[in-house]
């Protein structure tokens, strides 16, 4: 098993990007490919495009980078959901490779 996963998802790229650099300055933690999701009548929402973020690092590392990008992204475009696994199986580490940014 690997280091403990959170994800972050948020309305738009530029969300994102802002998010994630505000996660990575308060934990020790890495950032993973970013993951994109048009939702269903995306047309009707503001930002039509949610932008999931993953940071990788030990469980403190991670709940810290985590509460600052969710921090962030609220200032900005908002947030979708959030969450954290502590010990990702390693069929859920298959999982969180896949991403729609090809």
């Amino acid at each position: 098993m690997g280091e403990a996963v959170g994800m972050l998802e948020v309305f738009g790229l530029a969300t994102a990007f802002a998010a994630a650099d505000a996660g990575c300055k308060a934990g020790n933690v890495t950032l993973e490919n970013f993951d994109k999701n048009k939702p269903d009548k995306a047309e009707s929402l503001a930002v039509p495009l949610l932008v999931m973020i993953k940071f990788r690092g030990s469980v403190s590392d991670v709940e810290a980078a985590l509460e600052a990008a969710y921090q962030k992204a609220m200032e900005l475009a908002g947030v979708v959901s959030k969450y954290q696994i502590s010990q990702p199986t390693k069929d859920t580490e298959k999982m969180l490779t896949i991403s729609g940014f090809d």
